[in-house]
């Protein structure tokens, strides 16, 4: 039906009367009545038969609740790279600063990472909405977020030095080098640059949500999910940064992370498979 009536970027819901088409639920509201009235009018009397209602039907992924955005968004904060850096950051600047101030430069990291995805995710929305492609940009990532949960799985359990899915070495020195600044501006730098060098890591899950956003949404419905993704999604940051402040030390936490990381990573890549699965199956499970 929508290829027949040209709709250039269709979406749910979607209401058909005669050759009127409205889609989403501004239109909707807006201008169900006069359609119909029109159409009764056109026909000589009530429209029979002619009022198609597109439901979230199995294959739109359009399936978006609340508990899979903070599920998911929980799963992509427990990638190790933003943290690391994080951990480095706290490690380089706590003997040589107040505690103010290391709170103020990791605030202000963390500022940086969910500017940074937020801005990102809004850029995706606008895209994706404009472009009308969003079930195929959900397929797409849930399929991305499958194959780098396998990619993950294989790592932790092979691989002995280093991690594909990482922050590239030859990005690396660019991070020390604003590590070992420690300003603020430097650390609003650091975190815009580990969102950046970090996307190989967190892409999947996020996009796959971002799809779903769009194909469910309208864009200003789509921006609280957007803040709330992204606020799960540097809770861990948040976390870690208030326990070294209240007293943790930073190597204890640092020794934590290189303890576990093998099995965080094989724990996301599990848990980026299923999510996928879910995209991919749930919507014929409903």
């Amino acid at each position: 039906m929508d290829q027949n009536l040209g709709i250039a970027s269709p979406g749910v819901p979607t209401i058909i009367i005669g050759n009127h088409t409205l889609v989403g639920e501004d239109q909707i509201r807006d201008q169900l009545e006069q359609v119909i009235l029109a159409e009764q009018a056109s026909s000589g009397g009530p429209a029979q038969g002619n009022l198609t209602v597109a439901e979230n039907s199995p294959g739109t992924f359009s399936h978006l609740t609340v508990p899979l955005v903070i599920v998911a968004a929980g799963i992509d904060s427990l990638n190790p790279c933003a943290f690391t850096v994080l951990i480095i950051l706290l490690l380089s600047i706590i003997a040589l600063q107040s505690r103010r101030q290391v709170l103020m430069v990791g605030v202000t990291y963390i500022a940086a990472v969910f500017l940074f995805y937020f801005i990102s995710g809004i850029g995706v929305l606008s895209f994706v909405h404009l472009s009308g492609i969003s079930s195929l940009i959900a397929l797409a990532a849930a399929v991305i977020a499958i194959v780098l949960g396998v990619v993950n799985i294989i790592e932790a359990a092979v691989k002995k030095d280093g991690f594909f899915l990482a922050i590239p070495e030859s990005k690396k020195p660019v991070i020390e080098r604003y590590i070992t600044t420690a300003t603020l501006p430097a650390a609003f730098v650091l975190g815009v640059l580990v969102g950046i060098f970090e996307l190989p890591c967190t892409g999947g899950i996020y996009l796959t949500i971002l799809g779903l956003i769009s194909n469910t949404l309208t864009f200003t419905e789509g921006i609280p999910y957007l803040l709330l993704y992204n606020f799960i999604f540097v809770l861990p940051l948040i976390v870690i940064l208030l326990a070294v402040v209240l007293g943790i030390p930073p190597e204890r936490v640092n020794t934590w992370r290189l303890e576990n990381r093998r099995k965080l990573r094989f724990a996301i890549g599990v848990a980026m498979i299923l999510v996928g699965a879910f995209i991919l199956i749930g919507p014929r499970l409903l």
